[in-house]
């Protein structure tokens, strides 16, 4: 059932892309029936981790094998994660049947819903990862699925340059998050959640020497996270391409401008 949460916006994506000459309007419905199912399931797992006070880690093979280096492809599901499992299949899932109605006369309906489960995947693998590389992956994705969706009516000027200007600022945040990455693996030797977690204690002093000043290394890794934060949640600065996101389908707005930011800030933040 944990995966299947994941999996199924990613199952309705590929109805829409794959089958959407065949299925014709029903893509609406396959893909707004895979993300309710996804979020009835994040209930049943929060309900489940909340009583039981268990975390939950599926591990469904290795990714990376190179030295020490050792990534897996694994899913954390603990109490955080599912009460962001909730927040965004709850709001991909009213945007779903918003789009229905909003984009019924729309000849390009069935990519239009496809790339709203593939930005609901993406966010979906995001906040379920159990380490900062396949993190990053969601990250990406999401980035992509906006693109796309601003993008959406590419035959618009603004929008295209609406698309491109969110993607040029984005890169910013995600330059960020790749020195944080960095800084992180050459700290803790590993990307893992639970490893870094449990040794940061270790590392409260641990600090670089650049030229005559220190910089305490967890202060830096905090510092590069947080502006990778504020690239995807349009702040400080890096807010210029929200503006221009209105250029896509109001549906897009919704879903960009409420999970995305939900998602990047707050699970961040946490």
């Amino acid at each position: 059932m944990f995966i299947l949460i994941v999996l199924l916006p990613f199952l309705g994506f590929l109805s829409g892309s794959l089958f959407g000459r065949f299925l014709g309007f029903g893509v609406c419905f396959t893909t707004t029936l895979s993300v309710l199912c996804s979020f009835i399931f994040s209930i049943i797992c929060f309900q489940n981790i909340l009583y039981q006070e268990i975390v939950y880690k599926v591990v469904l093979d290795f990714w990376i094998f190179s030295d020490s280096l050792i990534i897996n492809w694994s899913f954390c599901f603990d109490t955080l994660t599912c009460v962001m499992l909730i927040v965004i299949t709850f709001i991909s899932t009213l945007v779903h049947l918003y789009s229905i109605e909003y984009m019924r006369y729309d000849p390009h309906v069935q990519r239009f819903m496809s790339y709203l489960s593939l930005f609901t995947f993406f966010m979906l693998i995001l906040v379920t990862a159990n380490n900062f590389l396949q993190m990053f992956v969601g990250w990406e994705g999401v980035g992509l699925s906006s693109y796309l969706l601003i993008n959406f009516w590419f035959t618009r000027i603004q929008a295209n340059k609406a698309a491109i200007k969110a993607m040029l600022i984005n890169r910013v945040g995600d330059f960020a998050l790749l020195l944080a990455i960095f800084t992180i693996y050459a700290t803790f030797n590993s990307l893992d959640y639970d490893i870094v977690f449990n040794l940061v204690p270790l590392f409260a002093n641990f600090s670089v020497t650049v030229g005559t000043f220190a910089f305490p290394v967890l202060d830096i890794i905090c510092i590069f996270l947080f502006i990778g934060a504020m690239g995807k949640s349009a702040q400080l600065g890096l807010h210029t391409w929200l503006p221009d996101a209105m250029e896509g389908p109001t549906p897009v707005s919704a879903l960009i401008h409420a999970a995305t930011m939900v998602t990047a800030g707050v699970f961040f933040a946490w």
